[in-house]
């Protein structure tokens, strides 16, 4: 087969398989950018490679994206001199009513905070095993292929992320607990009850801000609170969400300019770990819920 119809065909294959290599690379890289441009560069060597040696089309593009993946972490770890830490995670906003969609929750939870974190403490292979078997059902002799290891080493691999995401996953009860715990803080913050604030807050939590000005950390929660408290003086529409996976909040000021994104990890009844973004630029980039009326 060849010619002008041929190639319009391949295309239409890839485009049929782009959403779940995206997909793949995303939960691999941990930003959407870098996954479509993996996704591209398997399309550049596609549009190199003969059709007629491709006997699946489907397995090969997986193949092709997990090595290119792999490539970039292992080029982010031999790069130490780079630091990732100041990276912005993408955010994914959905709407924190207890009507969400399904798909809503589960892209939330597929690209949650605290997997993008487990996932970052695996090494390049154990983090492809993982994802393609566990999050794509692609059989581990395939996966082997990729990695260069045997059926029951990349079996190893996986069952060792495995054991290392475990955990990761909130189920619905445990989310509306952590809600009433962010709602518990906003209530506080905005009554000005520092008691109240200290009450919510882990001793130990830290809060990572990312503002125009770069970003900032606060540690301890008297530090946290008497941050917040100043923050809240203005007048605010404050819309609950979930932001990774995690219980947050959309800040509009009464202008209707859009202030903030926070997202805030519970842990036994306490925030232990807050996330904000304040930078314009940043926020720009992210696909947000409506401002409510």
């Amino acid at each position: 087969m060849g010619g002008v119809g041929a190639g319009d065909a391949l295309a239409g294959e890839f485009e049929a398989q782009r959403g779940r290599l995206v997909g793949v690379a995303h939960r691999m890289l941990g930003s959407r950018a870098d996954a479509e441009d993996a996704v591209q560069e398997a399309w550049l060597r596609l549009a190199r490679q003969d059709p007629g040696t491709i006997d699946n089309l489907a397995g090969w593009l997986t193949t092709v994206v997990g090595r290119v993946c792999i490539d970039v972490l292992r080029s982010r770890r031999a790069r130490p001199e780079a630091s990732y830490d100041d990276r912005l995670p993408e955010l994914v906003v959905t709407e924190d009513d207890g009507t969400a969609p399904e798909e809503d929750a589960l892209l939330a939870e597929s690209v949650g905070l605290a997997l993008l974190v487990v996932l970052d403490t695996l090494g390049p292979s154990e983090r492809l095993a993982f994802v393609l078997h566990d999050m794509f059902a692609v059989p581990f002799a395939e996966i082997g292929e990729i990695i260069g290891r045997s059926t029951d080493s990349t079996k190893m691999l996986a069952s060792r992320a495995r054991r290392k995401v475990r955990g990761t996953h909130r189920p619905s009860d445990e989310r509306r607990r952590q809600r009433a715990v962010v709602d518990a803080f906003l209530a506080a913050a905005r009554g000005g009850d520092f008691e109240g604030l200290l009450r919510v807050l882990d001793p130990e939590v830290t809060w990572r801000s990312y503002s125009a000005r770069g970003v900032v950390d606060r540690v301890g929660a008297a530090e946290v609170a008497v941050r917040v408290q100043r923050g809240v003086r203005a007048v605010v529409t404050a819309r609950p969400a979930l932001v990774n996976g995690e219980s947050g909040l959309v800040v509009w000021a009464a202008s209707g300019r859009l202030l903030g994104v926070m997202a805030c990890t519970v842990v036994d009844g306490r925030i232990v770990e807050i996330l904000s973004v304040n930078d314009p630029r940043r926020l720009a980039s992210i696909d947000l819920p409506a401002r409510p009326e």
